[in-house]
């Protein structure tokens, strides 16, 4: 039976603002194509704006899931509210028989995300997690240009993520920029939260298995704006399979750029832009640039509900490991606050930000070099920063 003669699959969003609208307007598109989709109700505690509404056309919205669910019965339910809510509404939506489509980070804490993980097995239900580069046609590229042995041994794998952040980011929401929110962890930091895809990707193209077992977990946390989370910071881990990878980033930028990888390689190196699949091969002193798609993660969930043979390109089993680098920011001590002649406030916009000058370059050392910040001589970093989980 081909899919334009199945019914559709009928979605309930819970969460449409913020990165919700981006699903708001996902589920739109994909009413006009194979993947045939109904959205069939929205949940969220705040009403919905013009332009929500005209995205949800007359579909019932509501302020709790629980009604939704038993009401509408949805084949799939999106889940892209709060981080510490993850976990209890994505187990209503599987105890209700509904698959799911998950936010990242899947859960703030590791015990939270061995709950979550029984609960979903329990259920029978599919859980999928919204690391849109895990849909990437590059991540199986790129393990097939280490497996044929394009770069010689894989040395290590380095990220680097550069963005600008304005106070706004911080005040759009009580969780946000929080380490705690009312005695309940939510971990919200820039490599928790914005730059997960970085640390998610880099275990991908290991070949990471997911279910956990890093060797080695080592966090740098720091923050230049008056948060309580860290906006600046960097991980270095070991693998499963002994590779060491560190990520570095900030969101208190001189300028925003594209996040990315780099592949270090003992005869070559691969650069990974993972938000839009770009990718370069140097070896051999010589150097080529690929282009590759993405499949939407709601696309392939429509597509495993179908067929469960169609498999899952970011199962919640296969976060897991991404999830213990969370548990270790989440104990590690408190960001350190980089000092104010380290620091500086562009009041140039609307809404003043923080910047940190000479960070940009830091991240894309620390990529290059896989080293932590309190390696790399500056002088706002703290050696004894240095948080292990391992």
């Amino acid at each position: 039976m081909s899919s334009s003669s199945l019914p559709p699959v009928s979605v309930v969003l819970a969460g449409a603002s913020g990165h919700g609208r981006w699903h708001l307007r996902n589920l739109d598109r994909l009413r006009g194509t194979d993947a045939r989709v109904r959205l069939a109700g929205v949940c969220d505690v705040r009403p919905l704006d013009a332009e929500q509404r005209a995205l949800a056309g007359d579909v019932p919205v509501g302020d709790g899931l629980g009604d939704l669910l038993a009401d509408l019965r949805p084949d799939v339910t999106i889940v892209c509210t709060p981080i510490h809510t993850h976990a209890d509404l994505a187990l209503a939506a599987a105890a209700a028989g509904s698959h799911v489509l998950l936010e990242k980070p899947p859960t703030p804490t590791l015990a939270e995300f061995d709950r979550l993980a029984a609960g979903v097995a329990a259920s029978s239900r599919a859980c999928q997690v919204g690391f849109q580069s895990l849909g990437s046609h590059a991540i199986p590229r790129i393990r097939a240009l280490i497996a044929d042995g394009a770069v010689g041994e894989v040395l290590g794998i380095g990220g680097a993520g550069a963005w600008t952040r304005d106070e706004a980011y911080y005040t759009r929401a009580p969780w946000a920029g929080r380490r705690v929110l009312d005695g309940v962890p939510v971990v919200d930091g820039a490599l928790t939260n914005p730059f997960a895809h970085a640390v998610a990707t880099a275990l991908a193209l290991d070949g990471d298995p997911g279910d956990g077992g890093l060797r080695d977990v080592a966090v740098e946390l720091y923050r230049a704006n008056p948060i309580d989370g860290d906006d600046t910071s960097c991980v270095r881990l070991t693998t499963a399979r002994g590779t060491p990878v560190t990520v570095a980033v900030t969101l208190c930028a001189e300028r925003s750029e594209e996040p990315y990888l780099l592949v270090h390689g003992s005869r070559g190196r691969i650069t990974l832009h993972y938000k839009s699949g770009r990718v370069r091969l140097e070896s051999g002193g010589r150097a080529r640039t690929e282009e590759h798609p993405a499949t939407d993660l709601l696309e392939n969930l429509v597509a495993h509900v179908r067929d469960p043979g169609v498999p899952l390109l970011a199962p919640l089993a296969a976060t897991r490991s991404f999830t213990e680098v969370v548990e270790a920011v989440r104990l590690a001590p408190d960001p350190v606050p980089i000092p104010d002649e380290h620091r500086s406030v562009d009041a140039a916009g609307p809404v003043p930000r923080h910047v940190v000058p000479g960070v940009d370059a830091a991240v894309a050392r620390s990529a290059v070099e896989l080293a932590l910040f309190s390696e790399l001589g500056l002088p706002w970093a703290n050696a004894r920063q240095a948080a292990h989980d391992g």
